[in-house]
């Protein structure tokens, strides 16, 4: 399985929790700020590896890809630009942690074992039986437009742009001018 969004219409999935875990993050980084909680351990991340690898051995994924560094929001901003397709995310619906209350903590933290899951409709009941008691939740849509969306805690767009921008921003990135939000 690979990271590249693959069909509009699938449905995403966020496996884990954020936590208020912005230390040492590439976001506090691109910002020029420190301090925060750095990811800590997660012990029971090793079950909802597992029943991700069940499900893609089900074959009932079609991407996947950490949240590892940037956090949830540049995870999907990845798998858009792999696939050239857009996505919308509800930043409200991924599982997180008591107190995590900001946008950006849950778009650009960088906790431990959380990944992206992209699965079709007519699988989406399966793999959510398969993760069944894990910290899963169905989070957002691969959308045909090229367009990527992200919602904020409220529902009003946090990120409004598209892949033609996020693909322009990556360049810079790699160019040595690092990614920018927003664009």
């Amino acid at each position: 399985v690979t990271m590249d969004l693959k069909a509009p219409g699938d449905w995403l999935y966020a496996v884990g929790v954020t936590a208020d875990e912005l230390g040492g993050s590439a976001y506090l980084r691109r910002r020029g700020l420190e301090g925060g909680r750095a990811p800590q351990p997660v012990p029971d991340a090793i079950a909802c590896y597992r029943a991700v690898h069940r499900a893609i051995a089900a074959g009932l994924v079609r991407a996947c890809h950490d949240c590892s560094e940037g956090g949830l929001a540049v995870a999907v901003a990845e798998m858009a630009l792999a696939g050239e397709l857009g996505c919308e995310l509800a930043l409200g619906d991924a599982p997180r942690a008591p107190g995590v209350s900001r946008d950006d903590v849950v778009a650009f933290s960088e906790s431990l074992g959380r990944l992206v899951v992209e699965v079709a409709p007519a699988d989406a009941l399966d793999f959510e039986a398969m993760l069944a008691g894990l910290p899963v939740a169905r989070v957002g849509q691969v959308r045909a437009d090229g367009r990527v969306w992200i919602a904020g805690l409220d529902g009003r767009a946090v990120i409004a742009t598209d892949v033609a921008a996020l693909a322009q921003a990556w360049r810079g990135h790699l160019a040595g001018g690092g990614m920018h939000a927003g664009t």
